[in-house]
């Protein structure tokens, strides 16, 4: 299978011109980071829009930590969702959950340290937020930014990526007001394997494009 993208910022180019439309509107993007930032930031580029992220994390399975059992997003990862139908094939119980999300919430309280962001309380309120990832696979960690993001009372919440699994895709336009997706391959694999280069970002690269963009010294997004 040849790759569709050459890396995440050729992707944010094309995905921002699918994404016109909407510019000139009062809106925020929101980067799913790390693989989603490069993508944010070539799309708040070309539409003149603030960027900044949402802190997100997937929460793995006992024994099989790829396979997501949900998600937790917000700074303190207040904000939960879980695939109802693997809880209950499996019969995982609360504190299986709570043991599982634990780890995941204390790497968003360091992410939330280190790298910062802009917005303040209230800043998605009466917005259209975007909400933008490098590829969207089972759709768990986008579900959970949906519902930190929905509960800031945005306008429309719209999910942009520049490809997705079809499975995903329709799970998603029930949850948002728009989805834009560029490529649903027919045999989906892992997001990796449509990108020619796709290299793991690093906290310096993230603190850079925020800074870029003039972000401040913490994440507000679900920020009480």
């Amino acid at each position: 299978m040849d790759p569709t993208f050459p890396d995440r910022r050729a992707a944010g180019r094309a995905l921002a011109h699918a994404l016109r439309h909407l510019a000139g509107r009062d809106t925020i993007i929101l980067g799913l980071p790390r693989g989603g930032l490069p993508v944010a930031d070539e799309v708040a580029r070309d539409m003149k829009a603030p960027l900044d992220i949402v802190l997100v994390r997937k929460i793995g399975m006992p024994m099989n930590p790829e396979l997501a059992l949900g998600a937790i997003a917000g700074p303190t990862g207040q904000t939960q969702v879980l695939n109802a139908e693997l809880v209950n094939l499996y019969g995982i119980d609360a504190a299986t959950v709570e043991a599982q999300a634990a780890p995941e919430r204390a790497e968003l309280a360091r992410r939330r340290k280190l790298w910062g962001a802009r917005l303040r309380p209230g800043a998605l309120k009466g917005k259209v937020v975007i909400l933008v990832d490098d590829g969207i696979a089972t759709g768990a960690t986008m579900q959970a930014a949906i519902a930190a993001v929905r509960a800031e009372h945005p306008l429309r919440v719209v999910v942009a990526t520049p490809v997705a699994s079809r499975e995903a895709l329709e799970r998603m336009s029930r949850l948002a007001d728009e989805v834009v997706c560029l490529s649903t391959p027919f045999a989906f694999s892992a997001v990796g394997r449509h990108y020619a280069s796709f290299p793991q970002l690093g906290d310096e690269e993230v603190r850079a494009i925020l800074a870029a963009a003039g972000s401040g010294p913490a994440p507000t997004v679900g920020e009480p």
